[in-house]
């Protein structure tokens, strides 16, 4: 699953030909950790990662997740649990145990698919607008108003992603942004 496929991207870009299709690839490679960076995972991924427990609930660092595959402590080679007798909330990715008790401090060891499953309207929508964005600033410019009349402007930078990410592409994302994170 990808955000944006090779032929929609060359229709969002009105280009017929397939003289750009290498340098439009790498473009599209682009898309994702930037839209990711902001609504966490879209292209579902098998993620594996070790996570120390809070007494009730372990906490998986990538969201959203759409299904936990195991959950094994780490020391003296302990069996994993079985998936069936745990909660995971998939937005946040919060585990419990369905049974309340407590996790032992761990380490443990997670593996699971973070993702979307598939892609929505809004962020596909997203992608193609930023790849848009992306796209013209390779005509610097020669093909479009310069000082504020670009309708893809960016005149202040947003926190953490500088002048690549117009607004209207971040607004469309609103809905799916990630969680404040807990330190």
């Amino acid at each position: 699953m990808a955000l944006l496929t090779l032929d929609e991207a060359k229709r969002q870009l009105d280009i017929e030909t397939t003289a750009h299709d290498v340098e439009l690839q790498l473009y599209l490679e682009a898309l994702a950790p930037v839209i990711e960076g902001y609504i966490g995972p879209v292209e579902n991924r098998i993620v594996t990662e070790t996570l120390t427990s809070h007494g009730a609930s372990l906490c998986l660092r990538q969201t959203p997740v759409v299904s936990l595959t195991s959950l094994t402590p780490v020391l003296d080679g302990g069996a994993a649990l079985d998936v069936a007798t745990l909660a995971v909330d998939t937005v946040t990715g919060v585990i419990t145990r369905r049974d309340r008790f407590l996790f032992c401090p761990g380490p443990w060891t997670a593996v699971y698919v973070a993702g979307r499953g598939t892609v929505p309207a809004t962020v596909k929508l997203a992608a193609a607008i930023l790849l848009q964005h992306l796209w013209r600033t390779q005509y610097g410019a020669a093909r479009g108003a310069v000082g504020g009349g670009d309708d893809y402007a960016v005149t202040e930078p947003v926190a953490g992603f500088g002048y690549a990410v117009p607004n209207r592409v971040l607004e469309l994302l609103e809905p799916y942004k990630m969680p404040p994170a807990v330190a």
